[in-house]
């Protein structure tokens, strides 16, 4: 029996009495009903009852060629015919695997050539911080395990992804991180700017956050910095320019390793292939996932260094760490075919020099002069809006989160799915967006801020 045969009552029900959703108030979500997405096309998204929505947020931050893709479904079908399964353990390995290691490092920043591949960010995250620990102590240094990340940060749900991340609420129901890991300040000068401090100054500021924490520890206790390139769940906090070359030369300076998390970022969403490249940075480990695929099949690739790799092969002996689901054949068969797509149709070099520019132009034009809006930013084919009060002094409604809820509902109401994220509304949406997608995102967005702003200033 197929879902046709259901109404949306019925699996709403359902869904209410079986089904734990991720971050999600669950008393809240069974009160009001989930809202039922059953088929995609290109942008769109529709739900049961027929509504189209434009898809804001590329699923998770994920789908980037678009809906409805036959050659992922077909490429998954082949494999699936061919070998659906086999593990990676007992010293085996089937193809796909294999060449999308190469393909991944062909295309990775200088200095990557390894690949250890799992099913989600969290899991790629997992692996980085065991594969950075286990790297210092076969250098004869395992006192040197201290990772620093940053406030507001994500790293993932898992145990070791959300110690990594730097999410208070999720610290709390943790109830014991991983230990050795300290948060610094983000790069988000919107809020954490000196009265007339340029934006170069301030990423040299929030850099420095880094530096302090390493001499505060001692180089020798500090393993490695982690970091998004664009901090994305956190609300789409983007460096200045002057923060990841400085990041990186402190890194140098006291031998800590850099490991970026790439999940949201890489696959073409800032105009190249990895954020890496767009900031000029040379990492140490890269966490992928999502866009690998285009979320049509779970898969992680965590990108290896050479440095790291090197002595993991030589000194490691056997790695005492991997997933059932590692390289998996059917999920690495839809992660090269995707990556043929994003290639053939030259998604990266039109989200570098065509929609990438025209997305940050259209916010920063038609939608950064509304009366809620403190700001926009964006980067590649990753936005932002900050809600506010009041736009000279930046004042925001009470309470915290509550205003950039009511425009997502009057977005989504209006045919468009964007993600409330604390007082911020964000955008990721497909890679396959056009000028006239920006276009009618953006009308949808003043429309909402319209509506929005009529609720809470009644309020």
């Amino acid at each position: 029996m197929t879902y046709q045969n259901y109404s949306l009552k019925q699996l709403q029900q359902i869904d209410a009495a079986h089904h734990l959703h991720p971050f999600t108030d669950h008393k809240e979500l069974r009160a009001a009903g989930s809202r039922i997405i059953t088929r995609a096309e290109g942008p769109f998204i529709y739900d049961s009852e027929g509504h189209q929505l434009l898809d804001g947020m590329a699923g998770l931050w994920c789908v980037n060629v678009g809906y409805g893709r036959d050659e992922l479904a077909e490429a998954a079908y082949r494999q699936m015919k061919e070998l659906p399964y086999y593990n990676s353990f007992f010293k085996c390995s089937t193809p796909t695997p294999v060449l999308l290691s190469k393909r991944l490092a062909e295309i990775a920043p200088k200095g990557i050539g390894q690949v250890f591949y799992g099913s989600s960010g969290s899991e790629a995250n997992d692996t980085a911080l065991r594969l950075v620990r286990h790297y210092w102590a076969l250098e004869g240094k395992p006192e040197k395990n201290r990772i620093i990340s940053r406030h507001m940060a994500y790293h993932g749900s898992t145990v070791a992804g959300a110690s990594l991340g730097g999410m208070g609420p999720m610290h709390e129901q943790l109830g014991g991180a991983v230990p050795n890991i300290v948060h610094v300040m983000m790069p988000y000068a919107f809020e954490l700017a000196l009265p007339g401090e340029s934006d170069h100054d301030f990423g040299l500021r929030a850099a420095k956050a880094v530096e302090d924490t390493i001499l505060e520890a001692g180089a020798d206790k500090v393993a490695a910095f982690i970091g998004e390139p664009i901090m994305g769940a956190g609300g789409v906090k983007i460096p200045p320019a002057s923060y990841w070359p400085e990041v990186q030369r402190i890194c140098r300076k006291y031998d800590v390793l850099l490991m970026l998390d790439e999940v949201i970022t890489a696959y073409g969403r800032t105009g190249e292939w990895f954020a890496a490249q767009s900031m000029g940075v040379e990492p140490d480990t890269i966490t992928t996932a999502k866009a690998l695929t285009s979320g049509y099949q779970p898969l992680s690739a965590l990108l290896v260094g050479d440095r790291i790799a090197r002595t993991v092969v030589e000194k490691g002996g056997e790695f005492y760490h991997g997933y059932t689901y590692a390289g998996h054949p059917v999920a690495c068969a839809v992660a090269l075919a995707n990556l043929d797509i994003i290639e053939k149709e030259g998604l990266v070099e039109r989200v570098k020099t065509d929609t990438g520019p025209y997305f940050a132009q259209a916010l920063r034009e038609r939608v950064s002069g509304h009366p809620l809006v403190g700001e926009t930013r964006a980067f590649g084919l990753m936005g932002a809006i900050e809600i506010v009060k009041d736009k000279a002094t930046k004042e925001r409604f009470k309470p915290s989160g509550s205003a950039a809820v009511v425009v997502r509902d009057h977005a989504i109401a209006n045919g468009l799915m964007m993600r409330a994220t604390g007082d911020t509304m964000i955008l990721s949406p497909p890679l396959i967006w056009t000028r006239e997608t920006i276009d009618m995102a953006c009308e949808r967005i003043v429309r909402a801020l319209d509506l929005a702003e009529a609720d809470l200033r009644r309020g």
